[in-house]
């Protein structure tokens, strides 16, 4: 009994769901033959009414900023003038290009125009070389002059206009439409960079430009012209090579950064590209627009550098390398170039770094042109090095307080004991001269470790190196980081060379005792970069503690958030391929022989037999500093280059900053020394002016080493 009723009330559930199917096929026939019969027409015109199509938006990409955030690079925004396909006929497409070429003349603003023939008179302007190939390529008969084959295009694009500039501006459209192509989905940018005006004019009558649509474009702007431009880099057109491991995220016409902190943090600057939609009559004309992703800007990158304090740098190392060419510390010297760095003692931070010459970064944004390429390319001084970093060079007698402080923490030489300069050092069968020999035929006489880097003096510092040898040498110079990298956050940087038994033997050379003598005053294979000197002196200057060399203050992202430091360390590290950990050297520097080094520092600049005395002897706060000149092998016509150093830090009761100038065959570093005087004036809010006497080499005739 129970089995039956079961089949039952199955059948009838069967039963059920055939009507029910049977009742919603009724209703889905009725709503088709609704929607293609009665209602089919007027949605079929809906339909042939109405374009979509999805556009991006640009995101800004992020500021540059110096320390107290004023804006070194932006991101501005310029409007494109785009066409579309619209569904119009050709006398409606022409007349609507010579409408908006109308516009864009009333405004002075250029359009795509790359028709090779002009009117008023007729002429190809196409080489000879190719001529023959367009006019195959266009359907053009070879002995068709440029009337006739102007003609036979006003005849393709079926203008009707008489007036041959009226024809002239249709075709240049036409021709670029024929050349690039367009859809309703992929535009023909007619101009680029249009003012608001224009903007306003295109959009406030839409219905008289059909297809037309203005684009919003990021673009880099360099704020401060050539300032800090070996810092910030420049950025410019993604090339094919980078685009092809970056589709994902780039599109072909993005621009990426090529250098500098531009290139280094190219990650976080760039932005985030949004959407929106737009819908579009079939006649071309915007009906809507709807943002479907919003653009994200992208971080901005906080500098260390005080921007006011990097152009006197700049300013004051060029005005030195040219006064130092023109003869104005007595002699002159053909000097090519230069560089300099100024460093916060306490923190690593780098406030200024200048090299010298410099470049336009904004030249190469939308292209630079190739008369300018090839003024920086062709330059011997090259323009578009970092000689901060990327350029390393003996470094002279600025090397000698590691010399000073190898002999005394090795027990080599003691404060008190004097070693008798007698001008020339003769050993292993060779001689070498002090540099005071070599101009006065005698030696400095007696002198300690204090006196001796007041006067520079070659001899003490072969002495204590013979004493000790090259590896002890060496030991002290790596605790200062020389022949190391500073991990500053830029691309580029070079190790530079310490002199070592491992050096020579891997370029197949013998280690000689010679080799170290010229060592120990900062010759023979040793090659710095001025930032290492910097940070050299600077860890003289605060007591021998190291210092994580920075000029990346914070990155700010768009929504107000900061990037942590551990995080861009870690970033850069990977970037640049440093190692994060030095060694444990385990060195702890005597505080003593410190103070004495920088003591013999003080009288460079103090004393008045210290070989920057007279640069110095008027300045308002006390300096420690030292000069170097480093011979640097022969110009092409055999004269000796002679590269001119100065390094020093102040105040000196209580340093804060070090400063290190280097001109590339500056003579002598006494004349350097007057750059850094003038760049310290300036951190110390000074009137140069009024407060530095303004000395002439004639007032001091010493040839300074």
């Amino acid at each position: 009994m129970a089995r039956n009723l079961d089949k039952k009330s199955i059948n009838f559930r069967y039963n059920l769901m055939t009507i029910f199917t049977y009742i919603i096929g009724i209703v889905l026939i009725v709503q088709l033959f609704n929607l293609q019969i009665i209602h089919g027409a007027e949605y079929r015109e809906q339909s042939n009414t109405r374009l979509t199509r999805e556009s991006t938006l640009k995101a800004d990409r992020g500021d540059i900023l110096d320390r107290y955030g004023n804006s070194l690079v932006s991101s501005s925004q310029k409007f494109n003038l785009e066409l579309y396909k619209s569904k119009i006929d050709t006398q409606a497409l022409n007349n609507s290009i010579l409408k908006i070429v109308n516009v864009l003349e009333k405004y002075n603003i250029s359009y795509v125009n790359n028709f090779p023939i002009s009117i008023e008179p007729f002429e190809y302007k196409i080489s000879e070389n190719n001529l023959s190939g367009w006019k195959k390529n266009n359907n053009i008969s070879e002995d068709s002059d440029a009337e006739t084959a102007f003609y036979k295009f006003r005849d393709k694009y079926k203008i009707e206009n008489t007036d041959l500039t009226e024809i002239r501006k249709i075709i240049a459209i036409r021709y670029a439409i024929s050349q690039e192509g367009y859809s309703s989905t992929k535009s023909l940018t007619i101009a680029k960079d249009i003012p608001r005006e224009a903007v306003a004019e295109f959009s406030e009558s839409g219905e008289e430009y059909p297809g037309v649509s203005i684009s919003v474009e990021p673009i880099r702007k360099y704020n401060q012209g050539t300032l800090a431009s070996h810092i910030l880099g420049y950025a410019s057109k993604i090339s094919d090579q980078e685009y092809q491991s970056r589709k994902d995220t780039y599109d072909q016409n993005d621009i990426i950064g090529k250098s500098g902190i531009e290139s280094v943090f190219e990650e976080y600057l760039k932005g985030k590209d949004g959407t929106k939609q737009i819908d579009m009559s079939v006649d071309g004309t915007i009906t809507a627009e709807v943002t479907q992703k919003e653009a994200v800007s992208g971080s901005n990158v906080v500098l260390t550098i005080d921007s006011k304090l990097q152009k006197i740098t700049e300013d004051t190392l060029a005005a030195n390398i040219e006064k130092i060419k023109t003869g104005g510390f007595g002699t002159s010297f053909a000097a090519t170039g230069g560089s300099c760095v100024v460093m916060n003692v306490k923190t690593g931070e780098v406030l200024a770094l200048a090299s010298y010459p410099d470049y336009n970064p904004q030249s190469f944004v939308n292209g630079i042109s190739t008369e300018e390429w090839n003024s920086y390319s062709n330059n011997k001084s090259y323009p578009l090095m970092n000689k901060t970093i990327q350029s390393a060079y003996e470094p002279g007698s600025i090397f000698k307080m590691v010399t000073a402080m190898a002999g005394l923490e090795s027990g080599n030489i003691t404060l008190t004991e004097r070693i008798n300069d007698t001008g020339q050092y003769i050993k292993y069968g060779s001689t070498w001269k002090c540099w005071y020999y070599t101009d006065y035929h005698r030696g400095h006489g007696f002198l300690n470790v204090i006196g001796a880097i007041e006067k520079s003096c070659n001899y003490f510092f072969y002495e204590t190196t013979d004493r000790m040898g090259i590896d002890t040498l060496d030991k002290y110079a790596k605790y200062f980081g020389l022949g190391n990298k500073t991990g500053i956050e830029l691309p580029g940087e070079t190790a530079g060379i310490l002199a070592s038994k491992e050096y020579a033997e891997s370029i197949g050379q013998p280690w000689r005792p010679g080799d170290a003598i010229n060592a120990a005053i900062g010759q023979g294979y040793n090659k710095f970069t001025p930032l290492q000197m910097a940070r050299y002196v600077s860890m003289v200057a605060n007591g021998g503690n190291k210092l994580d060399v920075s000029i990346i203050k914070t990155i700010q992202n768009a929504d107000g958030s900061e990037v942590s430091k551990d995080e861009i360390n870690k970033f850069v590290n990977q970037k640049l391929g440093l190692t994060e950990e030095e060694e444990d050297d385990g060195i702890t520097l005597n505080q003593q022989y410190l103070n004495a080094v920088k003591e013999g520092m003080k009288s460079v600049t103090s004393g008045e037999s210290g070989t920057a005395y007279v640069r110095f002897k008027n300045f308002n706060i006390s300096v420690g500093g030292k000069t170097g000149s480093a011979e640097a092998g022969y110009d092409e016509n055999g004269n000796q280059l002679v590269n001119a150093w100065f390094a020093a830090f102040a105040p000196y009761e209580d340093p804060e900053i070090a400063v290190v100038v280097m001109v590339e065959n500056g003579g002598h570093g006494n004349y350097t020394a007057e750059a850094v005087r003038d760049i310290m004036a300036e951190y110390f809010g000074m009137n140069t002016q009024n407060v530095v006497e303004d000395m002439s080499a004639q007032a001091y005739t010493e040839t300074i080493r």
